[in-house]
């Protein structure tokens, strides 16, 4: 791995395909100094969702279906620009491209089973609501006097 940047990794060994990655740069908006009219330093990574070879079907399914809001033909935008360097939004703009490809294709949570009360809990439950309710009742001065 040269530097920090490498193999970006979705889940397990999938990672984002470098061939895949479509690049393009422009000039950043915000304070930058006097060299900040000349570099193009913000950053966007598209990726093509809807052909690409390199994610399992299933996943690929599952992303489609999830980012479908984001999604531009099939390919998934990312903008970077919050560095003053193109190096470091470029670092930033594939984190962030494979955290949202780790999050679209992850597998749907269990569905979640009802737990049942205990018979006795529920009775406990009522019997003090009850009680509570007594004193309650007791304590408006309706009896007095």
């Amino acid at each position: 791995m040269d530097g920090m940047s490498g193999p970006y990794l979705i889940r397990g060994s999938v990672s984002l395909p470098e061939a895949e990655l479509m690049w393009r740069f422009s000039r950043s908006s915000g304070p930058g100094g006097q060299h900040v009219n000349t570099s193009d330093s913000q950053v966007e990574l598209r990726f093509d969702l809807a052909r690409t070879e390199a994610l399992p079907e299933v996943w690929k399914q599952r992303a489609l279906a999830k980012l479908a809001g984001r999604l531009v033909d099939g390919v998934v935008t990312v903008r970077a620009s919050e560095h003053r360097s193109q190096w470091r939004n470029r670092e930033t703009a594939a984190v962030r491209l494979a955290a949202l490809l780790a999050e679209a294709t992850a597998p749907p949570p269990k569905p979640r089973r009802p737990t049942r009360i205990p018979r006795g809990i529920n009775e406990r439950r009522l019997r003090e609501k009850k009680q509570r309710s007594d004193t309650k009742r007791g304590r408006s001065g309706r009896d007095w006097g």
